[in-house]
């Protein structure tokens, strides 16, 4: 018996303890909210009149799912961090209608030249994309939403305790890789905590690797993070974790110990020109992500 109690105690590693301690919280959801069937209709509305082309990630990226869970509803305020060329930027300002408003939250201007392989033509693009997310959001809707964009250094006070929602998807990997090198995972979360109203919340999705990885190499550097790190760091920013969902859970996604997140697809990054190891990326799909809901206390 004294023998398998030690097999037991030897199985409950960090890793695994920080999976219980993830479950427990899990349990602070608040299962009465539902997501309306009027909302379900217009979100999928939004979804379904885009173009085929850009609906040819939908089963990877499951929009109106994801958007559904994270509670997002028509009016609200919105924050998405890193809007990009605006993918999901379309669906969100079509849903939240007229009556929203979405501010763009993009990485501080000094981030970008740590990245290392962005030129100075490309760092100064990625800086104006912050003054141009107003235009963009222009060419997604014509139906007036109220557009800012900012970074999160540069997001004004006036936008404290207004925001419903802040969307991060597959963005919190560079805020976390760079953080020892000018905390701003730290700056980022904290503002995040301050801009948005009392109770309200934050939607993740990230790559996600398993927790057997040592830290060093699960930091962000090759895009991917653990789980239970990700909790951590919002509990420690005043969030709890309300919810969580496997939808963006892609089992084949096993990389190994130097496999970075880029090497599938979309970006099939040193791939392009390599049919069978395109063809084999491709099979495996896009990165295996956790989604999850946070709250602010």
């Amino acid at each position: 018996m004294s023998k398998r109690l030690n097999q037991f105690k030897t199985v409950i590693t960090a890793g695994s303890l920080a999976i219980l301690l993830a479950a427990c919280t899990h349990t602070q959801k608040s299962p009465e909210y539902q997501f309306s069937d009027a909302n379900k209709a217009a979100l999928n509305a939004v979804v379904d009149a885009r173009d085929d082309k850009t609906k040819a990630r939908d089963d990877w990226r499951k929009p109106a799912e994801t958007l559904a869970f994270f509670r997002v509803e028509p009016g609200m305020t919105v924050a998405e961090a890193l809007p990009g060329g605006g993918w999901y930027t379309e669906i969100i300002t079509n849903y939240l209608g007229s009556k929203g408003k979405i501010y763009g939250l993009h990485y501080n201007d000094d981030m970008w030249s740590k990245f290392g392989f962005f030129d100075e033509a490309g760092i100064k693009r990625r800086i104006e994309d912050t003054a141009k997310f107003p235009s963009i959001v222009a060419e997604k809707t014509n139906n007036g939403i109220k557009a800012e964009g900012y970074t999160f250094a540069s997001t004004p006070e006036s936008v404290n305790g207004t925001v419903d929602r802040v969307l991060i998807i597959r963005a919190l990997h560079n805020l976390n890789r760079f953080e020892n090198n000018g905390a701003y995972r730290t700056q980022a979360l904290a503002k995040i905590h301050d801009i948005l109203k009392p109770n309200g919340m934050v939607g993740v999705v990230q790559h996600s690797i398993a927790e057997s990885t040592d830290d060093e190499s699960a930091n962000g550097q090759r895009g991917y993070l653990k789980e239970s790190a990700v909790i951590r760091m919002f509990e420690a920013a005043g969030f709890k974790l309300v919810d969580s969902s496997n939808m963006h859970a892609n089992p084949r996604d096993i990389p190994g110990p130097k496999d970075i997140v880029w090497r599938l697809p979309p970006t099939l990054l040193g791939a392009k020109d390599k049919p069978e190891q395109a063809k084999a990326m491709n099979e495996i799909g896009e990165s295996n992500r956790m989604t999850l809901l946070f709250e602010k206390i």
